[in-house]
């Protein structure tokens, strides 16, 4: 990365525990991935291949052998999952998932009618041979908006009992649904329970597919909070924000106690 006599927050290096961020590929052509996988390996901790676009990327191959030659965790969108899951061909998507060497996982109930206590024993049932992301909230906005703080905690709480490496909270690559309103303005009230409520957030992971969101959610928990949903072309702009080097985030951390020179 650039050098400087700026005094910035501290960012752990990679692997990091803390502070990760989930790029999504939403289908992206295999030169284009390849481009900004090589240009910003360093920003980026784990890819999603949403939805099902695994399934009809003919080079998936070639996209997931660039994550891994640069260090980055990969996994299939939920959406993939549930599918097999509503056809009862999970043990179809587990081969799917071994033959691409896949070391992560995402479990999630967003779309289908699957109890969260089914949710968590696939969590349960993954957790000894993947890394798994599990993921709370629903994809249908009325749906999601209806649903109160109190689950959310209640369902964070049981997938990481059962054994998620990371739960990511619903917000869509639109932002319309899950912690957001079908406005697309953020649950505010929703996030603060979340983080009163006890929960280890540094296993929380926030979808955050635009700006806006990503603004609200570091100033909130600081440069080191786990978000999802980037696109590729927001890699470098989302770093800044953590780095305060943005107008949006530019004083957000001239009081913390851990800052580093860059």
């Amino acid at each position: 990365m650039h050098t400087s006599t700026l005094t910035l927050p501290a960012r752990e290096t990679k692997p990091r525990a803390n502070g990760l961020t989930m790029m999504i590929d939403g289908g992206l052509p295999t030169a284009y991935f390849t481009d900004v996988v090589g240009s910003f390996a360093e920003l980026i901790d784990v890819v999603k291949f949403g939805w099902g676009t695994s399934l009809v990327s003919p080079e998936v191959k070639y996209k997931i052998d660039a994550v891994t030659e640069a260090g980055i965790d990969f996994y299939f969108g939920g959406t993939l999952f549930e599918k097999f899951v509503s056809q009862d061909r999970f043990e179809d998507y587990l081969r799917l998932c071994e033959r691409f060497g896949c070391r992560c996982i995402e479990v999630s109930n967003g779309t289908i009618a699957l109890p969260n206590d089914r949710k968590a024993a696939y969590v349960a049932r993954l957790a000894g041979e993947f890394r798994v992301f599990s993921e709370v909230g629903y994809k249908e906005p009325t749906r999601s908006e209806t649903m109160r703080p109190q689950l959310w905690i209640d369902y964070i709480r049981q997938d990481l009992a059962a054994g998620a490496y990371r739960v990511i909270t619903e917000a869509r690559e639109s932002g319309r649904s899950g912690i957001c309103r079908p406005t697309g303005e953020l649950r505010v009230g929703l996030i603060e329970e979340i983080a009163a409520s006890g929960l280890d957030l540094g296993r929380v992971m926030f979808e955050a597919p635009n700006r806006d969101l990503q603004i609200h959610l570091i100033r909130r928990f600081g440069p080191d909070v786990s978000l999802g949903n980037i696109a590729p072309s927001d890699l470098a702009s989302l770093e800044t924000l953590r780095l305060g080097l943005r107008g949006d985030t530019f004083d957000a951390f001239d009081d913390l106690p851990e800052l580093r020179d860059a």
